[in-house]
């Protein structure tokens, strides 16, 4: 009866390590699309702010872009596109911090989820190298 029970117990921890092994492999891919996925989402925001900044500079300021020839007298900036536009692009720069931090959130719970898991696999794997 010992030996089936020492056969028990080393099945049950071969499982626990397998278990636990899959379980890694996985958090590193979701940790890996994870970091790509905000990489993506911080370069679309930069890149839609930085597009706001130089919008509503130019339709804030008369003066812009000097090195620019002047405009002949009939050209006058299309005000109303342009905050069509800018309202465009805020909406998107809404867009962009929504699901960043969507994807910040579900990193968060899934990394607090694998760690959890893991301290319960670790006190399992004690309490059977115990037995």
């Amino acid at each position: 009866a010992l030996m089936e029970d020492i056969k028990q117990l080393d099945a049950e921890l071969a499982a626990l390590m397998k278990s636990q092994s899959e379980m890694d492999k996985i958090r590193q891919e979701e940790k890996a699309d994870f970091s790509a996925a905000q990489a993506d989402l911080q370069l679309g925001l930069e890149g839609v702010r930085k597009a706001l900044t130089v919008l509503r500079d130019y339709y804030a300021n008369s003066d812009a872009f000097v090195q620019q020839p002047a405009m002949p007298e009939k050209h006058s900036k299309a005000t109303g596109a342009g905050t069509g536009i800018i309202g465009i692009l805020e909406v998107v720069e809404s867009d962009f911090a929504k699901n960043l931090a969507k994807e910040e959130a579900q990193e968060d719970d899934a990394q607090s989820e694998y760690d959890e898991v893991t301290q319960e696999n670790k006190v399992a794997k004690t309490m059977k190298d115990q037995d």
